[in-house]
């Protein structure tokens, strides 16, 4: 076997292990990945936690491959839809979520150790797994990083540190910027990434080039697609087994490897000489409350995985496409600090222990906590002690999101419950399902074999096979979504995907609603892309169906993205159902509004409309009795039908004790802004229950008496601070800000052309006087 830089510590690891949990760093290409979990299982059965699915099954396949014996005998995997191992095998891979699961059921019983490896990357379920086994203490932990901030982590656990030196080949670096402190830049990417592998063919060895993502590995393949000397090969986390079998092993032709961050840690990339390294990442982040998938540059850590990736078998170079002092982050903040704590509150509740009362590597923010509380509770999944009711513990071994596995396991009937598999699966598979075509015909097709216009009855129809124009599917997303399907139908006992039953459409829509009204979205007035649902507000993606004429949809998934400014945030909503309006109407989402007083036949009707997201959504007449004959009686009244005159009054002498409170004439009271003339007679005829005008006629203004400024200083205080003023040919309203002692004297009508005078106007002495005619404003002196 092959000497590898961390062979020298076995000795002291193994002496180490039995009696203390350890931190193991190393630099990357060291071999802790493959080392360890052989060496730690002399002392016992190994789970091994790998953050990655593609680094799971490879290492598991290598050491196999090393051992010459069959995979899942004594060395195995576990991940999301795949198992490779028995209670028999002696190590076993496996991804975080596969852990956490595992160790809601017998917290992990049939392991002795277990190693969390790359805990640097710290994303949320490998920091929640390690809390767990920290707090249950019946585990050895072995933890290990290349770059992982060592001593904090030792004091967390209480462990012991061990040092492993690195790589045996130098790695040189050299930088791509005219700045050496200009930062990562996405533009041009591809065109750089091609001028850099085309210098570096005459190399021997393979190239690995760090991408941000799938869109950027698309368009270098593209750019480098008329290379002779070379083939290309995309790696990412889903990349099918052939294209990873070209990937991670070596070839007879030079080979370019266009890598995501999946390639920083754990996978063996052989032969690689050289790394083109953009500085680049998507990673996710909490902006004003929704998590959003940003383009990012990476951290210093990240910088040195990515370069260690070179000089494994040789000396190797990394080109860095940024400059040498670019003001990087030193290290990736952890997903728990930039995600929303729903998946992992649900499943520390399901695990045994409410996530509030875990104590992590660093603390949680309270916000995301009090949100995700919220959510869980909502769904009936969390009881009130923020541990897992019987319906938390039936969603969270679903290999689906909390929201997702909510809507499956409450589906009325068998048919949509295979609906909502069928459409989960696909929600659940990370890349796109399908892409629309360009060509018009195509489309103009799939309008008539699909006229709902519907994303999610289109992805459903997909997964069951059906062939439908306009639409080019991805056979590899297909697979796993099918496969997805296939172990969720098993777990419900539902049929085969082959034989799926026929759902009704409106039934789907109405039962997702009528479980989760939040995802009930209506389209904006004004803004005809925009939808909202009262909560946040989403702009259709470029690939959603949905038609400009339906102006109610369920939006089942979304991709948010950052927007212009700190704060805001731009929300897609990339999978789209149409809804009736009548729905939100039936489901009684809205809130019911009084509008206008209307005679129909002789008798009075209130107008009244429901209102969802700042749209009316419904309209009905209903007699103006009892509750509803206040506002009507408080119209007839404003328009002078009845009491003629009272209401001007009682409205100018409410406005003169508002400003006699103001200028401290009379004890403050807190609520005096929220009086009004409509507030206040509303409250009169509630309290007299006059509900008819006949009723109304048989009072008189004397009997609605205001209690305001004393009757006795009441016309000297509106004398010096009227609300009109007559100057013969000049007709003025007044306005008072009195916090500004501002008197604002507005035209209203007039022959005269020139301002009014000081001399014309009461004294307010103290105040500043301003004279308003349409928008020009001047100081009157």
């Amino acid at each position: 076997m092959t000497s590898l830089p961390i062979d020298p510590l076995k000795s002291h690891f193994l002496a180490q292990l039995s009696e203390n949990h350890l931190i193991v760093e190393a630099d990357t290409g060291s071999g802790k990945s493959t080392r360890l979990p052989l060496w730690a299982s002399e002392h016992g059965r190994v789970l091994v936690v790998e953050p990655r699915r593609i680094a799971c099954t490879s290492l598991a396949q290598f050491l196999a491959e090393q051992k010459q014996e069959r995979l899942g005998t004594s060395i195995g995997y576990a991940i999301k839809l795949d198992n490779q191992c028995d209670d028999n095998t002696q190590v076993v891979f496996a991804t975080p979520g596969v852990a956490l699961r595992w160790f809601s059921e017998n917290q992990l019983a049939g392991f002795d150790i277990i190693i969390v490896d790359e805990f640097h990357e710290r994303r949320w379920d490998s920091d929640l797994l390690l809390a767990l086994l920290n707090e249950h203490k019946r585990h050895q932990l072995v933890i290990t990083s290349a770059t992982i901030e060592g001593e904090k982590l030792a004091k967390y656990v209480g462990a012991t540190r061990l040092r492993a030196e690195g790589r045996n080949f130098d790695v040189s670096i050299a930088h791509r910027a005219r700045d050496s402190r200009q930062l990562p830049d996405a533009r041009n990417l591809e065109q750089k990434v091609k001028q850099e592998v085309e210098a570096l063919l005459d190399m021997d060895g393979d190239i690995l080039v760090f991408l941000p993502g799938r869109k950027e590995i698309t368009q270098c393949q593209s750019a480098l697609s008329g290379l002779d000397d070379a083939i290309v090969v995309p790696l990412h986390a889903s990349v099918s087994d052939s294209q990873r079998e070209i990937a991670l092993n070596v070839q007879s032709s030079r080979k370019v490897v266009l890598a995501t961050n999946v390639a920083e840690t754990s996978l063996t990339i052989p032969n690689i000489a050289a790394v083109i390294d953009s500085g680049l990442e998507r990673r996710t982040e909490q902006r004003n409350g929704k998590t959003t998938l940003s383009l990012k540059h990476i951290s210093k850590a990240s910088a040195k995985q990515r370069s260690g990736r070179a000089g494994r078998v040789m000396d190797g170079i990394c080109i860095r496409l940024y400059g040498e002092h670019a003001a990087l982050a030193e290290v990736t903040p952890p997903e728990l600090h930039r995600e929303s704590l729903t998946e992992a509150m649900l499943a520390a509740a399901s695990c045994g222990y409410a996530l509030d009362s875990l104590k992590f590597v660093e603390s949680l923010p309270e916000k995301s906590l009090l949100q995700a509380k919220q959510i869980l509770i909502g769904m009936d999944a969390l009881d009130d002690k923020g541990l897992a009711t019987e319906h938390g513990k039936l969603i969270y071994p679903l290999p689906i999101d909390a929201l997702y596995a909510d809507l499956v396991t409450r589906m009325p009937n068998k048919a949509l419950r295979e609906a909502m598999v069928d459409l989960t699966a696909v929600l659940a598979t990370p890349a796109s399902l399908y892409r629309l075509s360009s060509n018009e015909e195509s489309l103009e097709r799939l309008s008539q074999e699909e006229p709902l216009g519907c994303d999610g009855q289109l992805a459903i129809r997909l997964l069951r096979g059906e062939k439908l124009s306009g639409v080019n599917v991805d056979s590899e997303v297909l697979r796993e979504a099918k496969a997805l399907s296939e172990q969720m139908r098993e777990a419900f006992e539902l049929p085969q995907l082959e034989v799926s039953s026929h759902y009704d459409h409106r039934s789907l829509v109405e039962a997702i609603a009528r479980l989760h009204p939040e995802l009930v979205f209506v389209r904006r007035e004004k803004r005809q892309d925009a939808f909202a649902n009262g909560i946040m507000e989403v702009t259709l993606g470029r690939s959603s169906r949905l038609k400009s004429t339906t102006l109610a949809a369920l939006v089942l998934d979304t991709h948010s993205l950052p927007g212009r400014g700190v704060k805001q945030t731009l929300n897609l909503a990339t999978v789209v159902m149409p809804a009736e309006l009548s729905l939100i109407e039936e489901l009684e989402l809205g809130s019911w509004q009084q509008g206008e007083t209307k005679v129909v036949d002789e008798g009075m009707y209130v107008q009244m409309e429901m209102e969802y997201a700042g749209r009316v959504v419904a309209t009905k007449l209903v007699p103006a009795q009892g509750q509803y004959a206040v506002k009507p009686l408080l119209e007839l009244v404003k328009s002078g039908e009845l009491m003629p005159g009272f209401a001007k009054i009682r409205h100018e002498q409410i406005e003169h004790w508002k400003m006699y409170v103001a200028l401290g004439h009379a004890d403050n009271n807190n609520k005096i802004e929220q009086i009004s003339f409509d507030t206040w007679f509303a409250e009169q005829l509630e309290m007299l229950e006059l509900t008819e005008p006949e009723e109304l006629e048989l009072f008189s203004e004397e009997d609605f008496q205001f209690e305001g400024i004393p009757y006795w200083e009441y016309q000297d205080f509106a004398d010096m601070y009227p609300f009109e003023l007559k100057l013969g040919d000049l007709n003025l309203d007044v306005e008072y800000v009195v916090a500004k002692k501002l008197v604002y004297v507005v035209y209203r009508d007039g022959l005269r052309k020139g301002d009014p005078k000081r001399w014309e106007l009461p004294s307010w002495k103290g105040w500043r006087i301003q004279y308003k005619k349409a928008s020009r404003i001047v100081d009157v002196r």
